[in-house]
């Protein structure tokens, strides 16, 4: 046995050339995770897995060797990213209002070995999306955006619904292929618990759906939940699943999700660099590298559990620790974030580690709001 072959998972040996605070992403460990993602469906086909978590082309890249041919993106810049990497089906859930239907149309033209698709849940938004899409002789499919309970946007799945539906039919421009409902409000830890309350709010999906093919239109294609309704959702028949944290997973789901068997793929790193007493260091990771929106820890250190984050700043993090540590400045503290989606969108690069080292980096591009259009 080597002598990093003793080392935890997590660390790396020439930590002296990484500057900190850093995002670092460990590409076996994310196939690993995919590989799980694979085995928890009946096939590939039914997964649309959410790019916003790693908004990285290589991790794109090892979701298209394993099989995987439909995504879904929350941005232009996103959509683009899957463009460029060649994904073969890309859906915006995102209701492109003002400028983004411009760019949207533009994406189209540019990448047309992909087909793009986008949300809609106002006829006057899917007239302005027809009329501009139509002006270029395109056809846009569009994904009526379903309020399933989460609040922020979409149509209430019932008559005013299938209206929608039936009026996207009529313009030329765009057409109406499917309904999406995402119920991110749905994160009970018990599982049975969370199904049962994802049971209910999908069975009006179900009926729209079945009202949608009695009026005579082709069966819709449903994108529902993301990660906390992922395994429930998995096994209904002709439902496009889409869970995005599953690539890096993070603390936040390995404590609420503990029936999903995903495993930590990406870190950040931070050094100490102020040492104010024997139990109060300052870190290197201030609300610029470790995503703000929960309350503290907002992080967890795997070398050094007991660290305790007691206040935050743009570029400071305060811990306490115990009065016999040994802590001193230049220290290194693995963390795992509590919510790593947007922790990552915080780096332009994530810094790629194999064999406990780090050799290369990976842009994440798509933090951008803008590649090219």
């Amino acid at each position: 046995m080597s002598e990093t072959d003793s080392l935890p998972w997590y660390t790396i040996t020439n930590m002296d050339t990484v500057d900190t605070p850093a995002l670092i992403v460990f590409p076996e460990r994310v196939k690993q995770n995919i590989q799980m993602l694979t085995k928890l469906v009946t096939g590939v086909e039914w997964l649309r897995p959410h790019v916003k978590t790693h908004k990285m082309m290589e991790v794109t890249t090892l979701l298209l060797q394993a099989g995987i041919t439909k995504f879904k993106c929350a941005t232009i810049a996103e959509a683009e990213m899957l463009g460029q990497a060649g994904a073969p089906d890309v859906l915006l859930a995102y209701q492109p209002v003002g400028p983004k239907i411009y760019r949207l149309q533009l994406l189209v033209q540019k990448y047309p070995k992909t087909k793009f698709s986008c949300l809609v849940d106002n006829e006057t938004i899917a007239q302005s999306i027809a009329i501009t899409f139509a002006r270029e002789n395109l056809t846009l499919p569009v994904f009526l955006d379903l309020n399933v309970g989460m609040n922020r946007t979409g149509i209430a799945p019932g008559s005013e619904a299938l209206a929608l539906y039936q009026a996207c039919n009529r313009l030329k421009g765009i057409i109406a292929v499917g309904l999406h409902a995402y119920d991110g409000h749905l994160r009970h830890p018990n599982i049975d618990e969370r199904q049962a309350a994802c049971d209910a709010s999908f069975e009006p999906v179900q009926l729209l759906a079945n009202q949608i093919t009695a009026a005579g239109y082709p069966t819709p294609i449903i994108v529902a939940g993301g990660s906390p309704t992922f395994p429930i959702h998995a096994r209904r028949p002709g439902v496009e699943c889409s869970p995005g944290t599953f690539v890096f997973w993070d603390y936040g789901y390995s404590t609420t999700l503990t029936e999903q068997p995903f495993i930590y793929a990406a870190i950040v790193a931070t050094r100490v660099i102020s040492r104010l007493d024997a139990q109060t260091l300052c870190l290197d990771l201030g609300h610029k590298a470790i995503a703000a929106e929960n309350p503290l820890p907002r992080v967890v250190f795997l070398n050094a559990p007991e660290a305790q984050p007691i206040s935050q700043s743009e570029e400071h993090m305060v811990v306490q620790v115990p009065g016999s540590s040994t802590y001193q400045v230049g220290d290194v503290f693995y963390g795992i974030p509590v919510h790593i989606c947007p922790t990552c969108n915080l780096y332009d690069k994530a810094f790629v580690a194999e064999d406990h080292q780090v050799k290369t980096s990976w842009a994440v591009v798509s933090r951008n709001r803008f590649i090219t259009v």
